[in-house]
């Protein structure tokens, strides 16, 4: 029997297990393959950018390892997106920080364009892929004092404002050019290290500051706006002006995307919890997938409760269509290639277990009340072979099953990484 013939054999067996308990296998599948996973640039060179490669990495940032391999330009950074993209099932989006501009003008970004992104904007059309985009508002001189749009002195804020409106274009220009919007995310690492006398201040100038950026209407037809909070950094640790309150506040009342990261939050906080919450008051979520170990760590995503619950509470949901999915974890002690098709996949996995629970069944049990049926089914549930459902979808989509791809790593490793 071939390789191939027993990739079937197991997903026809699969297939007929999962379909006696009412889950359309095939309908999970065509779901799947239309799920965009925004896999983030700044796993492939530590979070340096190009602006100012040279500049050390602030704002409660910090990246650790030093595995052979790292990107040093934005031709080899598409060409290590390019090999982990070649790994993973479907078609994805790159999510760009504003840092990876690819041009040869010295260029701030209080003056970067969409011309400055043309290089990327064309590799992803090659690639048939989608854009999204951060502002960068760390490693930089402007970030002063641990702040930039909440800082007191108006002219650093309004270098940090410049920022915010220059990169709504560019997302804007992504969008416009590949078909698909380009959700860009504002994060804003200001705070403060000690206990403050003043926390309102600061966060009144981070609201009208936020104003301001978003003063003009951009279609979300080609970019959406998204706000993402975080409990501290390093050098915050005791105050972070954007917390998850403010941008609550914020999204809900001025109709922004919230964006929650699974590693901003108190060591037992899940995020899981607050996506069905927060799904009432707003239209659109977006979520940054990462691993915290204790405080806060962008750990590479693993197949743990956590990931698994995220997922679930996005199929539970009905909330496919309105919450899009991105990672956030930069590891520099491992492969950065490896960890991307590592991440990537995982989170497609979460999804399919997701997608193969016969979530209507279970929800007409809890209706009744009927506790103990609901703990035996969804135990029982977990020993069905949704692993020979995913080899099959590998194998369909033309992507190394199982192991396979680790041997590619190795070899991108010996021929490409390891000569940089």
């Amino acid at each position: 029997m071939t390789d191939e013939t027993k990739i079937i054999q197991r997903f026809e067996d699969a297939k007929e297990q999962f379909s006696a308990i009412g889950v359309d296998v095939d309908g999970a599948l065509k779901i799947l393959e239309k799920i965009k996973i925004s896999m983030h640039c700044w796993q492939g060179d530590d979070v340096h950018g190009f602006i100012n490669p040279g500049l050390e990495l602030t704002g409660g940032i910090m990246s650790t390892g030093n595995y052979p391999g790292a990107a040093h330009t934005p031709e080899q950074l598409r060409k290590d997106a390019q090999k982990a993209f070649s790994l993973i099932p479907g078609k994805h989006k790159f999510n760009l920080h504003a840092i990876y501009a690819d041009t040869d003008e010295k260029v701030d970004l209080n003056e970067i364009e969409p011309r400055h992104f043309k290089k990327w904007v064309e590799w992803a059309k090659e690639q048939e892929i989608g854009l999204d985009f951060n502002p960068t508002f760390f490693s930089h001189p402007m970030y002063k004092d641990g702040y930039t749009l909440a800082h007191p002195n108006k002219n650093v804020r309004d270098f940090w404002i410049e920022h915010g409106k220059r990169a709504r274009k560019i997302a804007e220009y992504f969008g416009k050019e590949l078909g698909q919007p380009a959700y860009n995310n504002f994060w804003v690492p200001d705070g403060s290290k000690d206990n403050p006398i003043d926390r309102l201040s600061p966060r009144r100038r981070l609201m009208e500051s936020l104003d301001e950026i978003f003063s003009e209407d951009i279609s979300e037809d080609y970019t959406v706006d998204t706000i993402e909070s975080k409990l501290f950094g390093i050098g915050a640790e005791a105050y972070t002006v954007g917390s998850h309150e403010f941008y609550m506040g914020y999204g809900i009342s001025r109709g922004k995307t919230i964006l929650m990261d699974a590693g901003h939050f108190h060591p037992t906080e899940v995020i899981s919890n607050k996506i069905s919450s927060l799904s009432l008051f707003l239209p659109k979520l977006m979520l940054h997938v990462s691993r915290p170990v204790r405080w806060d760590s962008d750990h590479v995503i693993i197949m743990d409760d956590e990931l698994q619950e995220i997922m679930k509470e996005i199929v539970r949901g009905n909330l496919l269509e309105r919450t899009a999915i991105g990672l956030d974890f930069f590891d520099g002690t491992i492969n950065r290639v490896a960890a991307w098709v590592v991440g990537v996949r995982n989170a497609q996995k979460a999804l399919l277990k997701a997608l193969l629970e016969p979530t209507a069944d279970l929800k007409k049990v809890e209706l009744k009340f009927d506790f103990t049926k609901r703990l035996v089914l969804t135990e029982e549930y977990k020993s069905l072979p949704f692993g020979a459902v995913w080899d099959y979808f590998c194998f369909m989509q033309d992507v190394p099953v199982g192991l396979d791809w680790f041997q590619e790593i190795q070899d991108y490793e010996n021929d490409v990484l390891n000569k940089r």
